[in-house]
């Protein structure tokens, strides 16, 4: 069994100046996928449970299917609830198995914010699990606009939350479809001068590889959320497999065509990550 706490991958990940991908999910297609991608590449993965995922698939269910992952891989996999925005919520994924709770009060003032991560952090703690929060909120590409990360707010927010890793926002957008753009990397610097907690970049899609690997290797970011073009290579398979028979009615012999573009696209983000 190889199930892990994000805690447990992010602490060798900062002192072997490398990073691991935090990979959203929507479906055992893609998940299955991931971790044989993980164990291809002989690295640990995060499975992150976001709200569209949790929209589809209720979280016990979820906790269940990240479980039996785990419990059958090679490399150490983290179950991950990606966005809780409630205490409840974070609690049933904790009942539900879940080995690491992403609370995101990045939208609330900090004096609220704090507050709120702290507990979830110390029910998380309690329970033997990890806490991740988020200080700066990311935005949305085509949508909501971000609001960067201060670098003292973020020194008290670590501090006075406890937390495991904290996500920060310097630059990074999620649902970002190219990757034309790049993260602050002064702003990362001045973050990291003042905490030592693991930094997470979400929207990590959007950021180019070569300063996802440059930053894996040279700074405190630990964790980059990985979506959208995994997404992609998901929904490309799909649409071929689907067009090469219009005949074809059995969703599962279609499905079965995804895995291996997935896994494909999957280590070539995770290779990205390793370091040097």
């Amino acid at each position: 069994m190889t199930l892990a706490t994000l805690a447990e991958v992010l602490q060798p990940a900062l002192a072997g100046r490398y990073a691991v991908a935090g990979l959203v999910t929507l479906g055992w297609e893609d998940m299955r996928a991931y971790v044989a991608a993980a164990e291809a590449e002989n690295v640990a993965v995060i499975l992150q449970a976001g709200p569209g995922c949790r929209e589809h698939t209720p979280l016990p269910i979820l906790g269940k299917m990240f479980r039996h992952l785990a419990e059958r891989s090679s490399v150490p996999v983290v179950a991950h609830l990606d966005h809780g925005y409630t205490f409840d919520e974070c609690k049933e994924a904790l009942d539900s198995g879940f080995t690491s709770l992403m609370f995101d009060g990045s939208r609330k003032p900090l004096s609220q914010n704090i507050d709120e991560t702290a507990a979830i952090a110390e029910m998380a703690h309690a329970a033997g699990i990890s806490c991740e929060g988020e200080i700066g909120f990311v935005g949305y590409d085509g949508g909501e606009n971000s609001a960067g990360t201060d670098p003292d707010e973020a020194a008290q927010f670590a501090r006075d939350t406890g937390v495991d890793a904290m996500a920060i926002s310097v630059g990074n957008v999620h649902l970002q479809q190219d990757k034309v753009g790049g993260l602050d990397e002064p702003r990362i610097r001045a973050i990291e001068a003042l905490t030592a907690v693991p930094l997470v970049i979400h929207g990590g899609s959007g950021v180019p590889m070569a300063q996802r690997t440059a930053l894996a290797r040279t700074s405190n970011v630990c964790k980059f959320n990985i979506g959208t073009e995994l997404r992609m290579a998901f929904g490309a398979a799909m649409r071929a497999a689907v067009n090469s028979d219009p005949d074809r009615f059995d969703r599962v012999s279609i499905l079965k065509e995804t895995h291996d573009p997935v896994v494909a696209a999957t280590r070539n983000v995770l290779a990205a990550f390793k370091g040097a």
